[in-house]
């Protein structure tokens, strides 16, 4: 008998992947005779392989702290948040190479919509300025900072903003105690008075709020907040601070795990706890975050990345979330629709017979009912291409829910990653 030739990139351990789908998980909806996008979508290629996985639900966000990605994503990357999570902004800033100095904060800039009320009150409209795109919200901050009055505002705070290119904006506080200081997520809060929700708790909150509230009649009149109304968009009228935090470290992946990792993601958070555990950190060209990202990309650099010879990659992708934070419900379905079709199923049919190990979920809920985050146990899929399961017909929540309970989300990435 002749030599078994062997592919060309065959090694004789497992490939990891890890696929976060921000936001997917939902409660059920009226709107949808009472099931939830995740049941309502067609998703062949994920429910194929629920079929033959592993399953369960997962607690991501920790009792006591705020459910989101930050300390979500800690939790399934194995860091345990209530000992890792320093706020989210300083997570961001280590993705784009920010320091944060002893004894400052750090929090995000958000380039928010703020509208007035029936009594002239303005309100959080939008978190994302209804999904700016990132030329536009780079622009915007830009001609901000170049203002006279507003620049010696931040500079008499002891402020930087560093502009990103997207609507998510960092800023650096010196010579402050982050401890008191209270700040609140904008996406959580959309039609709410935004006096009621402006920093708060600290010597210099009302600081930061006279920041906020300045940067509303500059942005209102630039010109290109001028076409967007023109064009029937929201204007990019606010930058809204939050998400405040102290610098941040995380420990290794590959001394805890015993792999070489990759993280792609369109959003700066994702990237940061990657880079901050030692990943290398993927840019996708076309990765928005939003409902058009670039499914075919991730899936074409997650597969380059292992057949280099990484052992895992991680996959984030955004737009779940996001549609849900502006009220698209129907734009929900569709990215889940579209991580299965455009993302997973090129992916796993480009495997091949190759032996890989598959961790799906949702880091948190995103809930359609008012577009906050819920801290529920996510359903989970992990599914080994050579070692089929007695799974479920569909991954959805209630289908997960029967299976294997994990009350803490940061012993997933061991359920996945074996030796």
């Amino acid at each position: 008998m002749g030599e078994r030739v062997t592919s060309h990139w065959e090694v004789y351990t497992l490939k990891y992947i890890l696929v976060i789908g921000d936001g997917m998980a939902d409660v059920a909806l009226e709107r949808l005779n009472g099931r939830t996008p995740l049941e309502v979508a067609s998703k062949p290629r994920i429910d194929s392989l629920a079929r033959s996985s592993s399953y369960g639900t997962a607690v991501n966000c920790p009792q006591g702290l705020p459910a989101g990605s930050d300390t979500a994503i800690l939790s399934i990357f194995g860091c345990d948040p209530r000992k890792y999570y320093f706020g989210r902004a300083p997570l961001e800033a280590a993705d784009q190479g920010i320091g944060v100095p002893d004894g400052s904060i750090a929090f995000r800039c958000n380039m928010a919509c703020v509208m007035p009320d029936e009594s002239g009150k303005l309100v959080m409209q939008s978190h994302s300025a209804g999904g700016i795109d990132g030329a536009t919200a780079r622009a915007l901050i830009v001609d901000l900072l170049e203002d006279a009055e507003y620049s010696a505002a931040l500079s008499g705070a002891g402020v930087t903003i560093y502009p990103s290119d997207s609507y998510r904006h960092i800023g650096v506080q010196r010579g402050t105690a982050a401890s008191a200081l209270e700040m609140y997520a904008p996406h959580d809060n959309l039609g709410r008075a935004i006096e009621e929700i402006m920093p708060q708790g600290s010597d210099n909150a009302e600081t930061l709020a006279n920041l906020v509230r300045q940067s509303v009649p500059i942005l209102s009149r630039h010109p290109l907040n001028s076409a967007r109304v023109a064009e029937g968009k929201l204007p990019a009228n606010c930058v809204w601070m939050w998400a405040n935090g102290t610098s941040a470290t995380l420990p290794s992946f590959e001394t805890r795990y015993g792999v070489r990792g990759a993280v792609i993601s369109a959003v700066p958070l994702c990237r940061g706890i990657g880079a901050l555990q030692g990943m290398e950190v993927i840019r996708v060209e076309g990765a928005t975050g939003e409902l058009d990202t670039n499914y075919e990309g991730k899936a074409a650099a997650a597969l380059a990345a292992l057949r280099r010879g990484l052992d895992f990659v991680a996959v984030h992708i955004e737009a779940p979330d996001e549609c849900t934070h502006c009220g698209d419900l129907t734009g929900k379905i569709q990215a889940i629709e579209r991580i299965d079709s455009r993302f997973l199923a090129p992916l796993v049919d480009a495997m091949g017979d190759e032996r890989f190990r598959l961790l799906l979920l949702s880091d948190h809920y995103t809930l359609s009912t008012d577009g906050s985050h819920g801290a529920q146990p996510v359903p989970f899929i992990i599914y080994d291409s050579h070692e089929p399961q007695v799974g479920v017909d569909s991954y959805s929540e209630a289908m997960c829910q029967p299976g294997e309970t994990i009350p803490d989300g940061t012993a997933l990435i061991s359920k996945l990653i074996r030796h």
